[in-house]
């Protein structure tokens, strides 16, 4: 068969499918390592796995919408909106304490990551046949593999990683319950194999960079959440298979095949150097975002104020300073809807 693949083999396998198998293969290998380095060069670690990558990815939006000229326009009034309707919700949700704004942003952004998964599954499926079944059934594993995870997060013991902050999800621990949802996940996946196997024989066929996302979604949740209890482990898999993957979409789909209205500028984005150029801009945003959050809430990296100087504005700044992720968590959802229903 042919294989639907976004952009090429080699592109798409590189920076789309491989992170998670490439990050599980550091983590199975190099175990000394990624102790010494959680130990002793935890900045590092946080300035390029939450930074460069987690952060950055999110500033790819823009060159999706804001920065096409002609979906702009298209789209002017929810585009203008959305930002201000983000920093409207974050005020209210923060005017209930800075708890609830973060447990409330702590289950967008798992909904969030588990809808990327499921939109890159509908992307590499959008040349099969659909059926009601086979629609059903991609569906269940994608959910099963992003959501059984998640739901030992929440019925297991504590786990030594958060997404945002300490006990920022509800927890029920019932380990009958838990084990009973353990049969089930794994009942789930070996009737996938089973099906793949056998559509396999009967038709020839076989999607690789479907099932690709299928594993690697898989392993890099089962692993980062049920496997390890570890922090770095689960920020390496949670965050290189979510960003990497996603900047490498924008770039692939949105200036490698530039659309009408993109303008000059995504052109010549189209170059060697202009590939440097991209990755540099959204370092170069992120870094600035998150440097705002240290020196005015955060204090932890670095500061070049009094700690506590913005305390009594953090009912603004965290609101207005998360506007970005909100509205991306957002927009991108409506970006997903619409490639979808064209791939469909």
């Amino acid at each position: 068969m042919k294989q639907p693949w976004i952009h090429k083999a080699k592109t798409d396998s590189l920076f789309i499918l491989s992170p998670p198998f490439i990050i599980l293969a550091i983590v199975f290998f190099c175990q000394g390592w990624l102790q010494t380095l959680e130990k002793e060069y935890s900045f590092y670690t946080w300035l390029f796995f939450v930074v460069f990558i987690d952060v950055a990815h999110v500033y790819a939006t823009l060159f999706k919408t804001y920065f096409v000229s002609k979906t702009f326009q298209e789209q002017k009034k929810m585009l203008i909106a959305l930002p201000i309707l983000c920093f409207g919700i974050g005020m209210i949700l923060f005017m209930f304490g800075s708890r609830v704004f973060w447990v409330t942003l702590a289950y967008i952004a798992v909904f969030h990551f588990i809808r990327q998964q499921y939109g890159f599954m509908r992307l590499y499926s959008r040349h099969e046949l659909k059926t009601r079944f086979s629609v059903v059934t991609d569906n269940i594993i994608i959910y099963t593999a992003t959501g059984y995870p998640m739901l030992y997060w929440f019925m297991s013991s504590p786990r030594n990683f958060t997404w945002f902050m300490p006990d920022e999800f509800f927890t029920y621990h019932n380990n009958i319950l838990l084990l009973f949802a353990g049969y089930v996940y794994y009942t789930i996946l070996g009737l996938y194999a089973i099906k793949v196997t056998y559509l396999y024989i009967r038709t020839g066929k076989f999607n690789i960079p479907k099932n690709a996302i299928v594993v690697g979604t898989g392993l890099s949740w089962y692993f980062g959440i049920v496997y390890y209890n570890n922090d770095l482990i689960f920020t390496m898999l949670n965050i290189v298979s979510h960003g990497i993957p996603y900047m490498a979409l924008i770039y692939l789909k949105e200036i490698k095949q530039p659309q009408v209205g993109s303008g000059g500028f995504y052109y010549y984005l189209n170059t060697y150097k202009g590939i440097l150029i991209y990755i540099g801009i959204l370092i170069g945003l992120a870094f600035f975002e998150e440097y705002l959050w240290e020196i005015t809430v955060w204090n932890e990296q670095f500061t070049i104020t009094k700690a506590g100087v913005f305390d009594d504005w953090h009912f603004i700044l965290v609101p207005l300073l998360v506007v970005p992720q909100f509205t991306h968590y957002l927009l991108d959802g409506f970006i997903w809807k619409t490639k979808l229903k064209k791939a469909s």
